[in-house]
């Protein structure tokens, strides 16, 4: 196999990997906050994580993944002020917090599972590792990297020289001049490795510690949960670019000073991904679920699909019309690879050598399917390795390329609206407006029409 050459955010740059302990190779990615529903581009970052243990695999190793889901402990600043999103949560729908936990969990694990991403070894819940978490915090405390305000337990980033590092951050230029208002804080980058309980009443999730009644900060969670499942050094963690400032920083600083040794050796990060050119928000109306886009026409796989054709590295930007074309191409591509013969028939080898050396080239996704479809025109390729040699590249991809059957297409409220609409123009015999339904309407939806005596069939374009 060729070598593995992944982007290091540690160190900006393409580095060979090899595992630590080859072959067993460590992979832990940042989890969902289970408060509510992952969006569209939550779920890149899992089609990411899931295309680089894919490949990792294939190479040959074996692959210990943990995906963490926090309950607990991430507030709505995101840092340290505010509420408890799982809180907020509760309190929006009504019900108690261990059932915002269960169906957002099981909302998050569905999604995925439609997006055929391999479900990892580990799912650890934060509020279920609670003694790792203080045990940790004692650690870094007996070293004296700690100090107690009011409010909670704190991580002193002056005690850690290389707490800028990471994100090559400027922590002596970060106020600029400007009066920033810490609190208890000593500077502007500590953060809360344990909150205590205020107010008044009993907090829903709160746990006795050594330093008093409370619950622990955000980034502690995947410190602990990490170092109990993969060691103390970890192979590879990912996450999303948001996640580099603050909350991989923080998590170096802690499991650093705590171990004396690397926390991660890659870093892997995906970039963000817009909608329509603008950033993803609840006020704009576009922070849209999988399960929502069938409606459009595009199936969790058709979206999964659009995803590896770009660069992880790369911000994306999603429209309908884009996610709609790649669908068809997907579509297209599966119809065409089930012409192709059956049998069992070996890969062809020169044809997976190529697959290997773009997906080890920093998981090149977009060339591995340009590759897919190079090899469908090559005519040195036999017909009869063909279909076994796609089907053994798409275990890179996890597209199901070799899975495509017709499919009873279940009409979405909108498309059904149009049937009926297009089935009034006809017994009206307005055949421009039945024919306009059809070409233009239905087929933004991705949904091919056929008349027969029984009515009307649809099936997708």
């Amino acid at each position: 196999m060729p070598p593995i050459q992944l982007y290091n955010t540690r160190s900006r740059s393409l580095e060979t990997f090899v595992p630590l302990h080859a072959p067993n190779v460590t992979l832990y990615h940042c989890g969902p906050t289970v408060y509510g529903y992952a969006h569209i581009g939550n779920m890149r970052a899992y089609v990411f994580a899931d295309t680089l243990r894919r490949m990792l695999e294939w190479n040959g190793f074996k692959t210990t993944q943990v995906i963490n889901i926090t309950d607990v402990g991430h507030l709505v600043s995101d840092g340290d002020e505010g509420e408890d999103k799982i809180d907020v949560g509760a309190k929006r729908e009504g019900i108690s917090i261990e059932e915002v936990i269960t169906r957002y969990t099981n909302a998050f694990l569905s999604d995925i599972d439609s997006l055929n991403i391999k479900r990892a070894h580990y799912f650890p819940r934060a509020s279920k590792h609670i003694a790792e978490q203080i045990a940790l915090i004692a650690d870094l405390e007996s070293k004296g990297y700690t100090y107690k305000t009011s409010d909670g337990v704190y991580f002193d980033t002056a005690k850690f020289s290389h707490y800028g590092d990471f994100a090559h951050i400027d922590v002596s230029g970060l106020s600029g001049g400007e009066r920033v208002e810490l609190g208890e804080k000593r500077s502007i980058t500590d953060f809360a490795l344990w909150k205590f309980h205020s107010g008044q009443g009993i907090r829903a999730q709160e746990w006795d510690s050594p330093w008093g009644r409370g619950f622990p900060g955000w980034h502690i969670e995947c410190s602990a949960m990490a170092m109990k499942y993969l060691g103390q050094t970890l192979d590879i963690h990912t996450g999303g670019v948001d996640h580099i400032p603050v909350h991989h920083t923080n998590e170096i600083a802690q499991s650093e000073c705590s171990t004396g040794k690397t926390f991660a050796r890659f870093w892997m990060h995906t970039a963000f991904m817009n909608v329509d050119g603008q950033k993803m928000s609840k006020s704009l109306g576009n922070t849209y679920r999988v399960g929502e886009l069938s409606a459009h026409g595009i199936s969790p796989m058709g979206y999964r699909y659009w995803l590896l054709t770009s660069h992880y590295r790369t911000q994306a930007n999603f429209t309908f019309d884009a996610v709609l074309g790649a669908q068809k191409a997907y579509d297209r591509l599966r119809k065409e690879i089930a012409t192709l013969p059956a049998g069992n028939h070996t890969p062809n080898e020169q044809a997976l050598l190529r697959a290997a050396k773009l997906i080890n080239n920093d998981l090149n996704t977009s060339r591995v399917i340009a590759l897919i479809h190079d090899l469908l025109i090559d005519t040195t390729v036999h017909a009869t390795e063909l279909r076994a040699t796609i089907g053994a590249i798409d275990r890179l991809l996890g597209l199901e390329l070799l899975s495509w059957k017709e499919e009873r297409i279940v009409a979405s409220k909108d498309v059904e609206l149009l049937l009926e609409k297009r089935l009034q123009a006809r017994n009206a015999k307005d055949w421009a407006e039945s024919d306009r339904i059809r070409n233009e309407l239905l087929s933004a939806h991705n949904i091919l029409v056929k008349d027969t005596p029984s009515g009307q069939e649809i099936s997708r374009a």
